[in-house]
């Protein structure tokens, strides 16, 4: 009789075990479901460059870099046209001076071209400097932005829209720029 009482708790003991187990087995499921559905809830997005597009810092900084550009192109053209001018007045000259004075005015029209190309290239080197300075500031506040809004809505992730194909989840637009106030 002993033995027998002692094999049936040992079958009750394998049997609580085992639905034991199973019972465990189906709380980490649900805590795992449910902290994969809470994690979903955590993504927001926004597009970052309609964003900055808002703000009237960006206005100012693109008017800057345009008033910039204009005034460089001005100066080139200026530059372009006296080699135009002096080509003209050489090709003119040209039957009556000497084959070594036309190769000399040759080389200097040449040079004058090298020289117009290179400050055509520093030219756009400086508007790229400018709008990487003008624009740094602007991009840190809006980024500054995007981080404070998340947090204070407690995403853990935002993604920008301009590269989202499909965007259902909360968009952060409305909220960041009422956080710049714009």
């Amino acid at each position: 009789m002993k033995s027998k009482i002692h094999e049936l708790t040992k079958i009750n003991r394998f049997n609580v075990s085992k639905h034991l187990k199973s019972l465990l087995f189906a709380t980490a499921l649900f805590i795992g479901a449910t902290s994969f559905m809470s994690a979903q809830s955590k993504i927001a997005h926004i597009n970052k460059q309609e964003l900055i597009k808002a703000m009237p810092a960006y206005a100012a900084a693109q008017a800057e870099i345009e008033k910039l550009g204009k005034t460089y192109e001005a100066q080139f053209q200026d530059s372009l046209k006296e080699i135009d001018s002096k080509v003209k007045q050489y090709n003119a000259e040209a039957a009556a001076q000497t084959e070594d004075e036309n190769l000399k005015r040759m080389k200097e029209v040449e040079g004058m071209k090298q020289s117009l190309a290179q400050y055509q290239q520093q030219m756009n080197q400086d508007l790229s400097k400018k709008e990487y300075d003008l624009l740094k500031p602007i991009l840190e506040e809006a980024d500054k932005a995007i981080q404070a809004v998340a947090k204070a809505q407690g995403f853990q992730y935002v993604l920008d829209a301009g590269m989202l194909i499909v965007a259902d989840g909360k968009d952060l637009m409305a909220d960041v720029k009422a956080h710049l106030k714009i």
